[in-house]
């Protein structure tokens, strides 16, 4: 049986499913997000700009892509990059796993090679939502962890940290992915929990009064923005702008953006107020409150600020659970280390600096994916180097 699974049709197989599920993963993270679209409704994809359903002919996985050249075939605009490598990325992904734990490995684990894919498929889709509006869907975590614990106790191959899952109960698998999601949900939520504390509230005040003013988006893709104009390197003849997007500011429903000053002008009549407090939908000033919505514009001079900002998402726990889930606890401590790494080597050339926002779902998700193709050696070498000791056991996996 094993010979068989071994045959290289499976991987082609695997490469062309990895494909066309790639191609389904595109529609969900353009339109789970969006809620006024659904997964399934309208059953064909369609071109973002002239609003056309592409017939299946002309949504062939990586091929459409390559041979229009990027391009929609009815108005010609450009399709993004990133359809094509997320079909490619799913298709390279369920080939790994299926060559890692079935091809090159004695005896075969076919049912860690489907957790592979399983996880790959949740993962794409939870990076790419997340770096596109800096949300993470808790929704797939929950239903990924039930899998995860499932396929643990069908083959633990990925949670076995003794390099012998063979040994292995059933219900050990189990305990290996609970342990995972206990470490990565609670020890990560912690790690929000004193963020917040530490880091909840950007206090900002000025020796003189600087204007302020809230932005309207342009476009469909842009967010209200609170904006303060301040000096540059040549003084107040060289202003710059400080600009918030709306769901940076109010990642959590308790989050005020707090203004001092004067001059406040509410669509362009001048109040008597000298603060302020913005929520995600309202402002409160003189005791009164009114609809953000309603509003045409909120403008006027700052003293002080408080800017809410958050250190790290509460969507972040739950994805590390949820790898946890698949590959336990040493792998959870493994991706965390490796996401922070990978974080800083991003936000360096890219000119993020401090309190910026940051998404941290993607780098995440390929801190697990770096365990499970290799990086578990790694940690073994690491620790083995220094200590003598093997944190995998004898052997590795």
């Amino acid at each position: 049986m094993e010979d068989i699974l071994r045959l290289p049709v499976w991987c082609w197989c695997l490469f062309l499913m990895g494909a066309c599920i790639g191609s389904y993963l595109n529609v969900v993270i353009y339109r789970w997000p969006r809620e006024e679209l659904s997964v399934t409704k309208p059953a064909r994809s369609f071109c973002p700009a002239c609003k056309e359903e592409i017939p299946w002919f002309r949504n062939i996985p990586l091929l459409t892509w390559l041979i229009q050249r990027g391009k929609c075939a009815g108005c010609s605009a450009p399709i993004s990059f990133r359809y094509f490598s997320v079909e490619l990325l799913t298709a390279v992904l369920f080939l790994a796993g299926w060559y890692v734990f079935v091809v090159d490995r004695a005896p075969a684990h076919p049912i860690a090679g489907i957790l592979v894919a399983i996880l790959s498929v949740l993962l794409i889709c939870i990076a790419w939502i997340d770096a596109d509006l800096m949300v993470v869907p808790v929704d797939f975590c929950w239903w990924g962890m039930a899998v995860g614990v499932v396929g643990a106790c069908l083959d633990p191959a990925l949670v076995a940290m003794d390099g012998s899952p063979e040994s292995m109960n059933w219900w050990q698998g189990g305990v290996q992915a609970v342990l995972g999601i206990a470490l990565g949900w609670g020890g990560l939520s912690l790690v929000v929990y004193l963020g917040k504390k530490c880091m909840g509230i950007k206090r900002i005040d000025f020796t003189q009064a600087h204007e302020w003013y809230l932005r309207e988006p342009e476009s469909d893709d842009e967010q209200l923005c609170f904006v303060i104009r301040m000096p540059g390197k040549e003084g107040e003849e060289d202003l710059e702008e400080d600009v918030y997007a709306w769901g940076d500011l109010f990642f959590r429903d308790y989050d005020r953006l707090e203004i001092e000053g004067h001059g406040i002008l509410m669509d362009g009549q001048r109040t008597k107020a000298t603060r302020l407090v913005v929520s995600r939908e309202t402002v409160e000033m003189q005791g009164e409150k009114y609809s953000i919505e309603d509003m045409k514009s909120l403008e006027g001079k700052a003293t002080r600020v408080a800017i809410p900002r958050e250190a790290m998402g509460d969507g972040d726990p739950p994805l590390l659970g949820l790898i946890g889930a698949f590959i336990g606890w040493h792998g959870v401590a493994f991706t965390l280390f490796a996401a922070c790494i990978l974080a800083i080597i991003w936000a360096i050339p890219s000119r993020i600096g401090f309190g910026r926002q940051l998404p941290f779902g993607p780098f995440l998700a390929l801190g697990g994916a770096a365990w499970i193709f290799g990086g578990w050696m790694l940690w073994e070498w690491y620790f083995e180097s220094l200590t003598g000791f093997t944190p995998l056991g004898e052997g590795g996996r």
